[in-house]
């Protein structure tokens, strides 16, 4: 199992948190990226620079993640494309995809692109906040209790 991070817009909060995870259980951790990241100390954790095309970073994950790796993305297609391969998706917000949850999203998503383009100003999701941070940790802690039960 490796953990994939969506890292071009995920907060820095939830990377230390999947970091810290990483580093006590010992799981490999991918975060990619169309910018240079970070290094880090820890073998576990590595960077993959795509280039800056529209969507590089999610057909690089896509295209590398086995079925019960974790991916941690905002990206509703690419969380489809998760879904849909037999691997588990969280949104930094410490939401679970699922076949159903992720199709009802894209369905509402390109609702309000087709709003947006009627030149509607719907606004963007509210900024990351601590309750946000504690779910997205509750739900890590729980993958990962069940990924390492198994």
């Amino acid at each position: 199992m490796r953990i994939w991070i969506d890292a071009d817009g995920c907060p820095r909060d939830v990377k230390d948190l999947v970091f810290r995870a990483a580093e006590r259980l010992k799981i490999p951790v991918v975060m990619v990226a169309d910018r240079p990241l970070a290094r880090h100390r820890s073998p576990l954790i590595t960077s993959v620079v795509v280039p800056r095309d529209l969507d590089s970073a999610d057909r690089h994950i896509a295209g590398q993640l086995d079925p019960g790796d974790l991916v941690i993305t905002a990206d509703l297609p690419l969380a489809a494309e998760v879904v849909g391969r037999g691997a588990i998706g969280i949104n930094p917000r410490g939401e679970l995809y699922t076949e159903e949850n992720v199709r009802e999203r894209l369905s509402m998503r390109d609702f309000l692109m087709g709003l947006r383009e009627t030149g509607a100003e719907l606004g963007g999701p509210p900024p990351y906040s601590r309750k946000d941070k504690e779910r997205f940790a509750a739900a890590l802690d729980r993958f990962l209790t069940r990924a390492l039960k198994a």
